[in-house]
């Protein structure tokens, strides 16, 4: 995984005001934290930030302003909820390499159901996994080729990649095949009535 730069000045002054100044300035605030150190308070620049946040679990590398580089992962992003785009604040954790982090990937499928109206149903969609801070996986693939309604995936059929495993229980379920729902059982149920009658 590529690390991408950006830069971070310190923030000196807190509160909504001073927050509500930062954003009219296109900058995020956000702290940095982990390592047992004093959390660092910092403002981003809003677009640089919003375009490095497409690639999920991001490896970021904030050059401080008069401070050091620091390898970070986003952890908390407080989006605005009306305007699309618009970031209100950001937490991130400081990494090492070779350190190992616990993340949630996003999962992606490949290939069809079987024939026949079925649905799949996500019931995680993102796994949880712990993998190298400066390796982590962008996301992990599943094939549901052919799968037909009852199948369910759980999280130890999920190929990872080396050096990433599981941090959730192995026979977590992820994905299940559904049967479309269809009105055939009552239409049954009226058919069936009167026969077997014993006399």
């Amino acid at each position: 995984m590529a690390e991408v730069k950006i830069s971070a000045q310190p923030r000196t002054e807190f509160g909504k005001g001073a927050a509500r100044r930062a954003r009219a300035a296109d900058r995020v605030p956000g702290v940095v934290y982990g390592h047992g150190v004093d959390p660092l308070h910092v403002t981003l620049p809003a677009h640089d930030l919003l375009m490095a946040l497409k690639t999920p679990n991001v490896l970021l590398r904030l050059k401080v302003e008069g401070g050091k580089d620091e390898l970070v992962i986003p952890k908390a992003v407080q989006r605005h909820p009306i305007k699309i785009g618009v970031l209100e604040h950001v937490d991130l954790l400081l990494v090492k390499k070779g350190e190992k982090v616990t993340v949630e990937v996003p999962i992606l499928t490949e290939g069809d159901l079987a024939p026949g109206g079925n649905l799949l149903e996500h019931l995680l969609n993102a796994l949880p996994v712990e993998t190298e801070a400066t390796h982590i996986p962008e996301s992990v693939t599943v094939s549901i080729a052919g799968l037909d309604a009852g199948a369910t995936i759980h999280a130890k059929d999920i190929t990872l990649p080396a050096g990433t495993t599981l941090a959730v229980e192995d026979d977590a379920a992820v994905l299940q095949v559904v049967a479309a729902q269809a009105e055939a059982p009552a239409e049954e149920g009226a058919e069936g009535e009167g026969e077997g009658s014993e006399a």
